[in-house]
This record gives C-alpha cells, structure tokens and sequence, in this order.
C-alpha cells in the first residue's frame, strides 16, 4: 500500500484542485456561461427536448446530454458555477476509470496508474474537468467505445461487450455523429496496419448492440425535429459537414466560425497535451536517433496493443488536419490512447518491460513524472490566488451582476449597450436586457433609474457621455443613469434629441 501513495496523492491534487477552482473561479466569457445558461433555461423551464440558446430561440448546435446533466445538477445544487460544472469533473472521473481498467487489463498496474496520472494532468483534460464544456462527455463516449472494443477482445464480462456501444449513445447524445468517426476511423486505421486485428470484430454482440444504440440515441433527435423543425438539417448538413469543409463558415447561428489555417491542429495538440506531449516528443526523438532505443520502438509498433492505443491517440488530430474551422478541445477525445501508450513507453528504470507482478514502485518509475503532473494543478491554484485578488482580469459580469442587487435599491433594471454577455445572462438569470444606443435618450425620459453597462470600447464613440463609473469589470464600466453626475449628452445628442418628435 506505501508504494502506492505517491500516485493517490498526485491523483487526489489533480483531483480535488478542479473541485476548487469551479467553486471559486466564476463563469468567465465566453464558451462556460452560454452552456451553462442553455442549462440554466432547461432547469427553469423543465424542458428536456430542446436545449434554449435564449428564451424563445433553440438551441441547434450540440445534442442535449450535457445539458440534462447540467440541469439535473442544478436540481441538486441550485444554478450555481459548481452546478454547472460537476458534471464535467464526473465524466472525466468515469473516464480515468476505465482508461485505469483498460490499461491494467492488457498490461499491467503500475503502466495503469500512471497513464491515469498522465491523463488526468495534460493541460486540456484538467481544464475541461472542471469546466462547463461538452467535450469531456464526447470523451467519455470515446473512452468507452476505444475501451470496450479492446477489452471485448480480452474479457467475457458482459459491460465490455456492450461498452463499445453504450460509448456510440453517451457520443451520440453529447456532441452528435463525430463519435462515429473519431472512434470507427481510429479503429479501422489500426485495422488496416495490424490485419490479425480484424478478428477482434467478432467480440461485439453487433445486432443487440445497434440495436441499443439505435433505441437510446434516435428518440431525441426525432423528438427534438418535431418539436423544432429544421434541427435536424442544420445539426447534420451544417455543425458536421459545413464546419468541417468551410473554414470561414457563416451559417453558424451562435457564433462566428474558428478559422485557422490547416494543420493547426497539431499545434493544439501541443497546447493540449502539455506537458505530457512534450515529454513523448523528447522520447520519440531519443528513440529515433539511438540504436537500441529504435530496436524497443520496432518492438512497440510490432503489439497489436500498442498499436491500438497509437491509432486512438493518432487518428483525431490526422482528421482534422484537413479542417481549417477547429478548437483545442477537438484533441481531447485520443488523450485517453496517448495517455496509455506514453505510460508503456515512459522509460524505465532497466531495460526490461514491468510485468503485472513485479514490486517496483511507482515513486520510483514516477519521479520525472510528479514533476509534471504537478504543473497544471499548480498553475490553477497560481490563478485562483490571482483571480482572488483581482477577479478584473477574468472576462466575467458577475461582480457587476452582483453589484447590481446588493446596491440599494436592488430592483434597479440592469441593462447592457447593445448586447448582454453571457456570464450576465447566466448571473441575472436573464434579467439584464440589451439596450441600443439610440434608445438611451427615450430611456433617460422615463424618469426612472436604471444601470447601464457600457463596454469600455464604445466609451469614445457614444453619443451619451458618462462621468465616473460606479463598478468597472474586464470589458464594462457600470453607470447609474438618472443619478446626479453620472452622465451627460454630446451636443450632437442633445440636438438629436431635441429634434425627436416623440420628445417634443
């Protein structure tokens, strides 16, 4: 049990570090508040077909298992940040799980425990589990299906033979048809360079298992179609074809295309998988430079095994190669097969391979390790620290949004120039409204107090001019308007609203 101690200590950090920060770090603009605000409206409204990107306007851009989850958590725990973001750190938890099983299964413990460490601390693994995202749910569904279809292969217990499938419906629920590719191409590439491989088809209760996959998946999409017509087209014609092929797409309707130039994709990968990927990179170079060390790595390539888990780790970022319109958190579904093959090539303290028994331990094979599983958990308490004392630098409204209704009197109306924020969306439950520019004026009329939120980059260009704010985030100053000093008309403002027949 002492050898065993260094890994539950470094796993319990990696662990509890994002159960930490979800609670202390706020809701930053602009990807974690707009889903946890989709969330927010299903746990409100009760409505778990259709996910809302805004009362009266649906949500067509991801299927809704995160968002149930999301909702269910906010039915335990209030619409909080941690809510919202438990879920996540969930997923990845199952995830480390069967990566563990997996792992310990075809090799042995020791590789097992630290290909859990190495997966649970590469830099976007560790992020997105404490983050409201729904890649972490696409890689669970992938973790599931890369796991089960190999273990299918090497046990008879009945969870695997049917986790392959069980991954296709949490994949299919989470993100949509990508987990058909992600997982199938990974394991048709390994296929197509290890044929003895191909028998491991005949592992999977094929026919009950469509069959499940169909029954559990297709009823919300058809349910979601009928109750909002066109979902379907644009899910399918639009998130999974036109994203892909189109770099600059523009018939997103909840954002603006992520164009980068092709082949970004791996530069993420380095960004995703640190410091890990660059701790595999020194090993690559090592063995491709020193005899004996391309000796070991011609023995790697030569295990069906190894080659599984290089396929999984490969065969994401070789997909979206080709795709100029990506993200980072793409990566995260092949950092499980990454995870497991850099834990079996990590280099060892002889030459030998460990074997299931041996008593080495893993403080001994861990020691570069624990360095760099230390990093990321680090860098998110440094922030917390940071955030603490100058919560200004987050892209955040709650502060302002908090302002607001501890400031008396607190049923003030709270508005936003031109557009509101997510993070103030999801912060004043909905509360905050848009305000134009030239509806300032008219407002001003009503004689009523009102807050207004002016984003700092438009303070030289309206035509209203405010003096002192009262609150200042990251990106808006705050401004009681109808309270003495606090504002004043431009003289081309003043003769526009002269000239207005509704103020005459």
């Amino acid at each position: 049990m002492r050898r065993n101690t260094g890994f539950f200590v470094l796993l319990g950090i990696s662990l509890l570090v994002p159960l930490i920060a979800m609670t202390l770090i706020p809701l930053a603009d602009t990807s974690e508040p707009r889903y946890a605000e989709i969330a927010r409206l299903m746990y409100e409204s009760g409505d778990w077909i259709t996910p809302w990107f805004a009362p009266g306007n649906p949500f067509w851009g991801k299927p809704p298992l995160s968002f149930w989850l999301q909702a269910a958590s906010m039915h335990l725990f209030g619409p909080t940040e941690f809510a919202a973001r438990l879920p996540s750190w969930l997923a990845t938890v199952i995830t480390l799980g069967l990566l563990y099983r997996c792992c310990a299964t075809l090799f042995n413990a020791t590789t097992a425990r630290l290909a859990v460490l190495i997966y649970a601390t590469c830099a976007l693994s560790f992020i997105s589990s404490g983050a409201v995202l729904t890649d972490p749910f696409l890689a669970l569904g992938t973790t599931l299906c890369m796991t089960g279809w190999i273990m299918a292969a090497n046990s008879s217990k009945v969870f695997w033979r049917y986790s392959f499938f069980i991954g296709l419906v949490v994949g299919l629920l989470a993100k949509g048809p990508l987990i058909l590719v992600l997982s199938g191409g990974a394991i048709v590439l390994w296929m197509l360079f290890y044929p003895q491989a191909r028998r491991t088809t005949l592992s999977l209760p094929w026919a009950k298992g469509i069959a499940l996959t169909i029954l559990l998946s297709a009823p919300w999409y058809l349910a979601a179609e009928i109750k909002t017509p066109g979902f379907l087209n644009y899910f399918f014609v639009g998130e999974h074809f036109l994203r892909f092929i189109d770099p600059g797409w523009e018939g997103d309707l909840y954002g603006t295309a992520h164009k980068a130039p092709f082949g970004t994709i791996w530069y993420y990968w380095l960004q995703a998988s640190f410091p890990w990927g660059f701790a595999g990179l020194v090993i690559l170079m090592k063995g491709l430079l020193q005899t004996t060390q391309r000796t070991k790595m011609r023995q790697y390539l030569s295990d069906p095994r190894l080659g599984y888990f290089l396929a999984w780790s490969l065969f994401t970022p070789l997909f979206f190669t080709v795709s100029g319109n990506i993200l980072w958190t793409y990566i995260l579904p092949s950092l499980g097969g990454f995870s497991i093959y850099l834990a079996y090539a990590w280099p060892k303290s002889s030459t030998k391979q460990y074997s299931a028994s041996e008593k080495t331990s893993f403080a001994t094979r861990a020691a570069g390790p624990t360095f760099l599983a230390m990093i990321a958990p680090s860098a998110i308490v440094a922030l917390i620290v940071v955030v603490s004392y100058t919560p200004q630098l987050l892209k955040t409204e709650k502060l302002l949004v908090q302002h607001t209704r501890t400031t008396s009197p607190s049923d003030i109306p709270l508005y936003y120039l031109d557009e509101v924020p997510f993070s103030a969306r999801f912060y004043s439950f909905e509360s905050a409204k848009p305000l134009k520019e030239h509806e300032i004026i008219n407002k001003m009329n009503s004689g009523q107090n009102f807050w207004l939120a002016v984003p700092k980059n438009r303070l030289e260009s309206t035509e209203t001019r405010f003096n002192q704010p009262v609150f200042a985030t990251k990106q808006h100053n705050l401004y009681l308007i109808n309270s003495p000093g606090q504002y004043e008309l431009t003289a081309r403002a003043k003769q526009t609203h002269l000239n207005d027949p509704i103020t005459q």
